[in-house]
């Protein structure tokens, strides 16, 4: 064990930390410290919920304190990358807790609100800034944020920044970023895409690796459900009456399915509220404060609302929907277990799911235990759980029309296909509703009834009075 007045930190900082209550440091704080504050690049690998934002803001609050400079309008000394809104303000206030005796600025920029106040912090001068992608993007191609005095760069949560399409952004700004700098990358699980924009943005980093790529943390009891899809919520209200459950955060697969689930639980007596990317940013920390502060028992997140939560005492972690990339378990159940507690993930399979749960177990290198004694035991679904058998894949979604929008001739056929009309004798071929246009006559033929149809089908104006025949046509002014 490494306690902290060993790692080399100033007095203020030691000072924060012993306020907070901590003494001794976790293996990632351990491991990256004492490289970081001399200098050198790290490229940071660890579990979720092992320490590893104070594991960079230390040492990066005493370089900067240690190598003062005033600040420049618009120009920030450190920026610090990070995927999502929630997990954007959790650093800035690990930067603001740590920092508190220290005279060192922290601005925190992100999208979902207005600005304007974003715009009028970086004009003051910022050390450390904190932000998501676009709005960063956003503010530099307004000229209101340029990177070319960045001392210290951080890509925090490197593997979801791959996941949810953000490399280009990130490609973006390290080329703008100045060439002399300190880097650090971390990230939680090392896929190929992170080792090759680690090889790109890092220059002979040190490597610190606390514990073995996507293994689950020892601390957290995992289990199982298998459940048919039609009773996954009433398994879900019944466990959450028990009040074994604590503090517990449900996984959707989608937004939409984080409603209705949420929805569900209300109704069924269960404080429960839902957070994901649709929400309003007043929405979504209104909904965490309330569970931070134990007015709800159940948060249900998607999986990118939820990467930036860091609440302590979540006991129960519940997979309603199993993740369809087996990285995301890890992510998931990290969210429970923290600080040395112990926890619980409790995950639901339905038939259509039993290959992600066999990809997630040959992630994890191990079973996850089954647990068949409860009410809505699914045996179909354990039996080809058991099987060694390819589990069915499953089924794609067929999209549906937009709303108020019809669908095109010919149903389902791929676009370019001509539709065939009706065979009988003696019958006039129908008119697809809404094909019909001002001034046609029924002597038309239907295909060219068709192509003015597709031709306005998002012009639903009516025509004017008196319309000539081809009077859809408009003039060149």
């Amino acid at each position: 064990m490494t306690e902290f007045s060993g790692l080399g930190l100033i007095e203020p900082l030691l000072r924060a930390v012993a306020e907070e209550g901590y003494q001794t440091a976790t293996p990632i704080q351990a491991g990256a410290i004492p490289v970081l504050l001399e200098g050198r690049d790290v490229l940071g690998l660890a579990q979720t919920g092992t320490g590893k934002t104070a594991a960079f803001t230390l040492p990066i609050l005493q370089r900067l304190f240690q190598n003062k400079k005033r600040v420049q309008a618009k120009a920030p000394r450190t920026l610090i990358l990070t995927p999502t809104r929630e997990l954007a303000l959790q650093i800035g206030e690990s930067f603001r807790t740590y920092g508190r005796h220290l005279p060192i600025r922290r601005t925190v920029i992100h999208g979902g609100v207005g600005q304007s106040p974003q715009v009028a912090a970086l004009a003051r001068g910022t050390d450390v800034l904190v932000a998501t992608p676009g709005r960063l993007l956003d503010l530099m191609a307004q000229k209101q944020c340029v990177l070319d005095q960045v001392e210290i760069f951080v890509l925090d949560e490197a593997d979801r920044m791959l996941d949810m399409g953000f490399i280009r952004d990130v490609r973006k700004v390290v080329a703008v970023l100045p060439k002399q700098r300190q880097t650090l990358l971390f990230s939680a699980t090392m896929p190929e895409g992170v080792v090759e924009l680690a090889h790109s943005i890092l220059t002979d980093a040190e490597r610190i690796e606390v514990a073995p790529q996507s293994t689950t943390v020892e601390r957290i009891a995992q289990r199982v459900l298998f459940v048919d899809r039609a009773d996954k919520r009433r398994l879900l209200a019944d466990l959450l009456q028990d009040g074994a459950m604590g503090r517990t955060i449900v996984f959707a697969r989608t937004k939409h399915g984080a409603d209705r689930i949420a929805d569900h639980l209300k109704k069924a007596g269960v404080a429960a509220d839902a957070i994901h990317g649709d929400k309003s940013q007043s929405a979504r920390v209104r909904a965490l404060e309330s569970f931070r502060s134990g007015d709800l028992k159940a948060l249900v997140a998607t999986d990118i609302a939820a990467r930036g939560i860091d609440i302590d005492g979540i006991t129960h972690v519940i997979n309603f929907d199993l993740p369809n990339e087996p990285e995301s378990y890890v992510h998931r159940i990290g969210r429970t277990a923290r600080a040395g507690t112990d926890g619980s993930a409790v995950s639901f399979c339905d038939a259509e799911e039993v290959a992600y749960l066999k990809a997630i177990e040959k992630t994890i290198r191990q079973p996850v235990p089954a647990d068949h004694d409860h009410p809505y035991h699914a045996s179909v679904v354990a039996a080809i759980h058991a099987s060694s058998a390819k589990p069915p894949k499953p089924a794609p979604k067929q999209p549906r029309p937009g709303r108020g929008q019809p669908q095109q001739a010919g149903g389902n056929k791929p676009q370019g296909q001509k539709p065939q009309a009706p065979k009988a004798h003696g019958a006039k071929p129908p008119v697809p509703q809404g094909a019909r246009v001002a001034g046609a006559t029924g002597d038309q033929p239907l295909k060219a009834k068709v192509s003015a149809n597709q031709q306005n089908r998002h012009n639903r104006r009516p025509a004017p009075h008196g319309g000539q025949p081809g009077g859809n046509k408009r003039s060149a002014a």
